[in-house]
């Protein structure tokens, strides 16, 4: 009984020897041409490993080493007939790495190096400089005393509207210019739409009152109105107590204003800025008083409290219009012309593209897609 079990013992052996022998890394004599190269266009963190795929096996097994000596790891186990693969797994930029298929000898090295240009991205490049190039033209023109249209916006009819009516009542305007530092972008924009305003109380002998939230606003918005005054002739109207430093703290700000509105019962609120959670406060409070209120910020999520609680609402870049519309500014109105245009190259590439591909056409996919 005992010479069968040997031979179906060996019989096993022999077949599970072949089946390993089948489904095993590769021989070096297996796959032809393996070769590693740095992948262009790059930070230094990627290789191309690649071999010839005619008559390559099922699978090879690729190991990698930072010496040629070792150690070896297995980095992947790629289907042979692709004949190429991509290692950003850990790549260092400077780095010499060792390539070799499992179980062979012949091995290949390249060193991982960054590129100065990334030549995959120079449609980006091309895009970049045309807004630059629009930019600087419009900003030209704009300095030249160029008339650059600039298309109405609702709220600004009422700001006119809404401070002719505080002179009426023999009421105060409330401007408060958001609650956010005087690096942040709002508040530097909400500055030129104040200069602007302080202009038109000034003219019409109205009191103008400025509620600042953050320490570093106060001598901001204090010059600003100054040279709105000034600018109009009446230099000895401004008063500096009505640009009023209140708290830091975001609530302690907005129950100071609400202060303001019960007490002195401004015939005009206007919030541009920077508002966070005190938005819908703020303009529930003014919404009581019977002010006519006009707000605006690039905060979209604050834009629905201004929308239901407000009479005029700028919204997103309406509110940075405003700014270059009532200002003139050069600077303000060409940046903002050479976005338009811009904006609108863009929709053309769109529409291009959608066209293009819509008739089976990939070249514009191709030439636009950023890798």
């Amino acid at each position: 009984m005992r010479q069968p079990s040997v031979f179906f013992t060996g019989l096993i052996l022999l077949l599970t020897g072949l089946f390993l022998v089948s489904a095993g890394p590769v021989s070096a004599q297996a796959v032809q041409g393996l070769a590693v190269e740095d992948r262009a266009s790059d930070g230094g963190d990627a290789l191309i490993v690649s071999w010839n795929a005619t008559g390559a096996p099922g699978e090879v097994v690729l190991e990698r080493a930072a010496a040629a000596s070792g150690p070896w790891e297995e980095v992947a186990r790629i289907e042979g007939a692709e004949g190429r693969y991509v290692d950003n797994n850990g790549i260092e930029n400077g780095q010499t790495y060792y390539y070799r298929v499992a179980g062979t000898a012949n091995t290949v090295s390249a060193q991982a190096a960054a590129s100065f240009f990334n030549a995959a991205r120079f449609n980006l490049l091309i895009i970049l400089l045309i807004f630059l190039g629009l930019i600087l033209y419009f900003l030209q023109r704009a300095k030249a005393g160029g008339n650059l249209f600039i298309r109405k916006i609702a709220g600004l009819d009422a700001l006119e509207e809404a401070i002719g009516r505080a002179t009426e009542m023999g009421k105060p305007v409330l401007y408060v210019p958001g609650i956010d530092e005087a690096t942040n972008i709002q508040t530097i924009y909400s500055m030129a739409i104040l200069n602007s305003v302080s202009k038109m109380v000034a003219q019409y002998d109205t009191e103008l009152i400025v509620p600042v939230a953050k320490a570093f606003v106060v001598p901001l918005a204090e010059e600003t109105v100054r040279s709105g005054y000034m600018d109009v002739g009446r230099p000895d109207s401004f008063k500096a107590d009505n640009i009023r430093y209140l708290s830091d703290e975001q609530f302690a700000f907005t129950a100071a204003v609400n202060g303001i509105m019960l007490r002195e019962k401004p015939a005009a609120n206007i919030y541009l800025g920077s508002f966070f959670a005190e938005s819908l406060v703020l303009a529930e409070t003014g919404f009581t008083t019977g002010a006519i209120q006009i707000a605006g910020t690039a905060n979209i999520h604050q834009l629905p409290f201004f929308v239901v609680a407000c009479d005029y609402t700028m919204i997103g870049e309406e509110f940075f219009a405003t700014s270059a519309y009532m200002s003139r500014e050069p600077m303000l109105v060409g940046t903002l012309k050479g976005t338009d245009v811009m904006k609108l190259v863009i929709m053309i590439f769109l529409i291009v593209g959608a066209i293009a591909q819509t008739l089976g056409s990939t070249w514009f996919f191709d030439v636009m897609a950023v890798r």
